[in-house]
C-alpha cells in the first residue's frame, strides 16, 4: 500500500492526474497526531482555577494568568501607575495621547469604576475606530492601487476602509462583519454597507495587464482563498495551492473546496453601494432622462456607426487570425478557448468616442456636433451617478466549475471539485459536497462559508479573533503565531484562557467591546512593565505575563501623535485618500503622487493617507509599516539608523516641532510652565527635577523648537510603559 501511494505520489510530480483516493488509500496524510492537534477541537469553556492570591484577579482572566504564574513560582507585578495606565490605555483603543484636561480628570477620580468609566469614554470615541479599523486593514492587505508595474488607482476603495472604520464604532458583532465580507450580497443585498464590505476579497494585488485574463482571474482567487483562511481561521491555506500542504493536514483539493465557494462570483469595480430606495430614484430619474435624450442618441449612434465599423475592422485585422474570429462570434456562442482570447485581446480592439469623434468628416461633422449641443440641453435633467465600490456579485447561469490544479497552474486541470470544508475540520474527517440551498440572490455558495465560519461550532474563528485582540493589547498573542493556528504554529501559552475567551466571546454575542472592556478591566492588563528578578528569570519572554510588555507605536500612532501635541490634527474623518507632501529627494519616484490642494488634509490622521502600493509615504515605512501586498498579523517592530534620522529632520517632525513651540508660547506664560506642558503634551506626565534642570540648561542656548525637537525623541515618547 505504501508503495501504490509512493508511485501516486510520484506520478503527480510529474503532471500525471491521479485520483485522489489513490494517492491517499492508507490514509498516511493525515496522521493521528495531526488529526488531535487542539485547534481542530470545538472550545470548551473550561472551569477556573483556583489560585493562592485570591486579592489580586479583578476577573476571570487574571485567574487563568496567576494560575500559571504560581506554577512556576512567580508574582505578578505591580501595578502600574494611574498616569502609566491612562496613556497606555488610551494610545491601545485611539491611538492618541490623552490631553492634560483627561489626566487631571483621571487622576482626580477616585471612585471603584475610574478606570471603567476610562474605557468605555475611549470606545465612544469616533477614533475608536480608526485605531482599530487600521488593525483589521493590515489583515486585509488594503491598499488604493493595484501594485504591480502600473499600480494603478483604484479610485473607489478608500470605501471599504471607512466601512472598516464605521464598523468597529458601531460595534457590529464579529460574526455579522465576517459574514458582510464574505458574502454580504448573498446574505444582505439590500445593506450598501454590506455590498461595500465584499470588497475584501478583491483588497489584494492585481496585474491588470496580464497577457492571461483567465489566469489574472485565477491569480485573485488563489489571493482571496490564502487570505480568508489566514484572516478568518488562522490556516495556512495557500501552503496548499500546488501540493499537499507540507506540514498541516490540509490536503491540495482542500485549497481547492475552499476556493469553489468563491467560484461563482464576478469581480466587481463598479458595484452600486446605494440605498434600496436611493436606487429606485435613481432608476426612476435615469429611464425619465433616457426617455428624452433616446431620439437624440439614437440619431448619434446611426450617424457614427460606418465610422466606428471602420476603426474597429482595422483594429481586429491587426491581431491574430483566430482572434479576430472569436470577437466576430456573438458573445452566447463563444467557446471557453474564444472567450479566453475576446478577454486577453478586448484592450487592442477598443474603439474610443475621441476616435470616432476625430474621423467624422464633412456634413457628418456638423451634424453631430449639433446633436451633441442637444444632447448638453438635458444635461441638468440627469440623475448624479450612484455611488460604486469594489465588491462581489455572483454571475448569472450556473457557477463556474472549480478543478484541482496540478502544480498550481492554471491549464493543468485534474479533479473536478465541489465546495467543501477542508478535510481536517470536517465531521468524520470526509469533505462531503454541501448540500447548498436555493438562493434569490445567488449560488448561496459564500453565505454557507460565512455561515460555517460564523458558527459557534467553528473551533477557529472565536479563537483566531480573540487571540488578535489580546495581541494588540498584550504585544504577544496566546498564540504567538496569530495567522497560523496549526500544528506547525507555536502552541497556545494559556490553552485554557483562551478557550475561556473564545467561549465567552460568543456567548456575549461576538461584541467586540465587551472583549476589549474584559481585557483592559484585568489585573494582568494594569500591571507595570517593570519585571522582577525572578521573571526576568523564570519568564524573560513574558510569555506568562508576568508583566505588561512595552511596546513601541506604530508609525501611524507616532505621526498622529505629533500632530496631535503640535495641536494641528485635522480630525476630519472618511472620504478618499489624501496626499501630504513627500520630501524633495524622492524625485521621480514619487510620480503619480500629487499632494493635496487644501493644507489641512496634510494634517489628517495617517489611516487617511493615501495607500499607494508601489510608493509608501516614507515617514510611515521607516517605522515598518506593512507589505499591502500580503495580510499582516503583526506588526514588526524593528531598529534602524532610518528611523532615528526620521524621529530627527522629517518634515513631520520639524514642522511638529514648532508648532508644538509656538503652542506652548501661546498657552504657558513663563519658561517653567512652557518646560511642565512640554513634557505633559508629549509625555504624559510632568518632568522631575533632574528633567526640569536639564531643560533649563538646554533652552539657555536653544530654542524652544529644539527643545521640542527633543522630547520627540525620547523613547519615552514612542514607547508605551
Amino acid at each position: 500500500m505504501k508503495c501504490r501511494n509512493l508511485l501516486a505520489v510520484v506520478l503527480v510530480g510529474l503532471g500525471f492526474a491521479v485520483p485522489l483516493t489513490a494517492a491517499r488509500a492508507d490514509d498516511s496524510f493525515l496522521t493521528p497526531a495531526k488529526k488531535d492537534h487542539w485547534a481542530w477541537r470545538k472550545p470548551v469553556r473550561p472551569p477556573i482555577p483556583n489560585v493562592k492570591l485570591k486579592t489580586w484577579p479583578q476577573n476571570p482572566i487574571d485567574t487563568f494568568v496567576l494560575a500559571r504564574l504560581e506554577s512556576v513560582g512567580l508574582m505578578p507585578a505591580p501595578k502600574a501607575t494611574r498616569a502609566q495606565f491612562l496613556r497606555r490605555v488610551t494610545f491601545d483603543l485611539v491611538g492618541l495621547p490623552p490631553t492634560p484636561s483627561e489626566i487631571d480628570a483621571f487622576l482626580r477620580d477616585d471612585a471603584p469604576d475610574a478606570h471603567a468609566k476610562v474605557i468605555d469614554r475611549l470606545l465612544a470615541s469616533p477614533h475608536y475606530g480608526e485605531r482599530w479599523g487600521r488593525h483589521w486593514l493590515d489583515l486585509a492587505r488594503f491598499a488604493e492601487t493595484n501594485g504591480f508595474e502600473h499600480d494603478e488607482i483604484r479610485p473607489d476603495a478608500w470605501r471599504y476602509r471607512d466601512y472598516v472604520i464605521k464598523t468597529f464604532n458601531a460595534n457590529k458583532p464579529y460574526d455579522r462583519f465576517l459574514k458582510e465580507q464574505l458574502a454580504g450580497d448573498e446574505l444582505f443585498p439590500d445593506d450598501p454597507d454590506a455590498l461595500i464590505a465584499t470588497g475584501f476579497s478583491l483588497l489584494g494585488p492585481d496585474m491588470t495587464d496580464s497577457a492571461s485574463q483567465a489566469q489574472r482571474r485565477q491569480n485573485t482567487l488563489d489571493d482571496m482563498t490564502d487570505t480568508t483562511g489566514l484572516v478568518f481561521l488562522g490556516l495556512t491555506l495557500g501552503c496548499a495551492r500546488c501540493h499537499d500542504h507540507k506540514f498541516e493536514p490540509i490536503y491540495q483539493a482542500d485549497f481547492y473546496r475552499v476556493q469553489a465557494f468563491f467560484a461563482p462570483a464576478d469581480f466587481r469595480k463598479d458595484l452600486p453601494v446605494a440605498s434600496k430606495e436611493a436606487k429606485a430614484d435613481h432608476d426612476r430619474r435615469a429611464k425619465q432622462h433616457q426617455t428624452l435624450i433616446r431620439p437624440t442618441l439614437d440619431a448619434v449612434a446611426a450617424l457614427e456607426r460606418p465610422y466606428r465599423e471602420k476603426l474597429l475592422e482595422a483594429r481586429l485585422g491587426k491581431i491574430s487570425d483566430e482572434a479576430r474570429t472569436a470577437h466576430r462570434v456573438v458573445p452566447e456562442k463563444r467557446t471557453l478557448r474564444q472567450k479566453e482570447l475576446v478577454a486577453t485581446t478586448a484592450r487592442l480592439v477598443v474603439v474610443s468616442a475621441k476616435e470616432v469623434i476625430a474621423s467624422l468628416k464633412g456634413e457628418d461633422r456638423v451634424r453631430h456636433q449639433a446633436l451633441q449641443k442637444e444632447l448638453q440641453t438635458f444635461a441638468g435633467k440627469k440623475p448624479a451617478p450612484l455611488p460604486v465600490a469594489m465588491g462581489l456579485k455572483n454571475k448569472p447561469g450556473a457557477p463556474a466549475k472549480t478543478f484541482l490544479l496540478r502544480r498550481g497552474e492554471l491549464h493543468s486541470p485534474a479533479d473536478l471539485i465541489e465546495p467543501a470544508w477542508p478535510v481536517i475540520l470536517s465531521p468524520d474527517f470526509e469533505a462531503k459536497p454541501l448540500d447548498l440551498p436555493d438562493s434569490p440572490h445567488g449560488t448561496g455558495r459564500r453565505a454557507a462559508l460565512a455561515s460555517w465560519m460564523a458558527s459557534p461550532d467553528n473551533p477557529l474563528t472565536a479563537r483566531v479573533f480573540v487571540n488578535r485582540v489580546w495581541q494588540h493589547h498584550f504585544g504577544r498573542g496566546i498564540v504567538p503565531t496569530a495567522s497560523d493556528f496549526g500544528v506547525r504554529g507555536e502552541p497556545p501559552t494559556h490553552p485554557e484562557l483562551l478557550d475561556w475567551l473564545a467561549v465567552e466571546f460568543v456567548a456575549k454575542g461576538w461584541d467586540i467591546k465587551q472583549l476589549h472592556r474584559l481585557m483592559l478591566t484585568s489585573a494582568t492588563y494594569q500591571q507595570s512593565t517593570l519585571p522582577s528578578a525572578a521573571s526576568r528569570k523564570l519568564d524573560p519572554e513574558n510569555r506568562l505575563f508576568s508583566r505588561m510588555q512595552r511596546l513601541r507605536l506604530e508609525g501611524e500612532i507616532v505621526r498622529d501623535t505629533l500632530l496631535a501635541v503640535s495641536g494641528r490634527l485635522n480630525p476630519k474623518r472618511g472620504g478618499p485618500g489624501v496626499f501630504p507632501p513627500l520630501p524633495e529627494e524622492l524625485g521621480a519616484a514619487a510620480k503619480g503622487w500629487t499632494t493635496s490642494p487644501d493644507p489641512s488634509d496634510h494634517t489628517r490622521r495617517s489611516i487617511y493617507i493615501f495607500a499607494r502600493r508601489n510608493l509608501r509615504f516614507p515617514f510611515l515605512e521607516a517605522l515598518d509599516l506593512p507589505d499591502s501586498n500580503l495580510s499582516c498579523p503583526k506588526r514588526e517592530r524593528s531598529t534602524s539608523a532610518p528611523q532615528a534620522l526620521a524621529l530627527l529632520n522629517s518634515a513631520d517632525v520639524v514642522a511638529a516641532a514648532h508648532a508644538l513651540s509656538k503652542r506652548l508660547q501661546s498657552e504657558a506664560d513663563s519658561a517653567e510652565d512652557r518646560i511642565t506642558l512640554a513634557y505633559r503634551l508629549t509625555l504624559g506626565r510632568p518632568p522631575d527635577d533632574e528633567e526640569r534642570s536639564l531643560a533649563r540648561e538646554f533652552l539657555a542656548d536653544s530654542p524652544l523648537s529644539e527643545f521640542c525637537r527633543a522630547l520627540f525623541n525620547l523613547n519615552e515618547f514612542v514607547y508605551l510603559d
